[in-house]
């Protein structure tokens, strides 16, 4: 794991990050073992378990469970996307999946900052509206999470003398 992943070092406060700021993740290879054990212990349904029932479905052959792409999101925004102080602390959001996982997607997370909202009531920290994109080796969006975090304020932690300028971490990403 990455420095910056460890927690402090390159974490970014809520005076770091903007609206239009965007990261990506690492990427991880699905494969059909794995859509079929978290299948058989978090959402138990055929179009998930078994290619051969799945195509009859909507689906058309097996497909990851969406709770599946949401935890494999969340895996890699922890690992190697939102570099946020104090870890990723939602309060809420919205998610959504235009698209299946299949095996053998190769999935990534796009994040861009909305907005930054500093609280009026808890000067020590603010929130964030991120909008986080999972999407395929071919570029599609599998997953839409849009996110409310809570991200600490630098007034309120210790000095970081190496903490990062705020165009430090931010990444082009070219939308497909």
């Amino acid at each position: 794991m990455a420095e910056r992943d460890k927690g402090t070092r390159n974490a970014l406060f809520l005076e770091d990050l903007h609206a239009g700021q965007r990261f990506s993740s690492a990427s991880h290879t699905i494969d059909e073992g794995q859509i079929k054990a978290f299948a058989a212990q978090f959402d138990p349904q055929p179009f998930h378990l078994d290619g051969e029932a799945a195509k009859p479905t909507l689906f058309g052959g097996l497909a990851a469970s969406g709770w599946h792409t949401a935890a494999i999101t969340m895996k890699l925004l922890v690992e190697s996307g939102l570099p946020l102080r104090g870890g990723i602390i939602g309060t809420g959001g919205e998610i959504s999946w235009p698209k299946p996982t299949r095996p053998g997607d190769t999935l990534t997370v796009v994040s861009e900052i909305e907005e930054v909202i500093p609280s009026r009531s808890r000067p020590e920290r603010g929130m964030v509206r991120v909008r986080n994109e999972t999407r395929n080796q071919r570029g599609e969006v599998v997953q839409v999470l849009i996110a409310k975090l809570v991200v600490p304020r630098r007034s309120a932690a210790a000095p970081a003398p190496d903490a990062p300028s705020r165009d430090a971490v931010v990444h082009d990403v070219a939308s497909p």
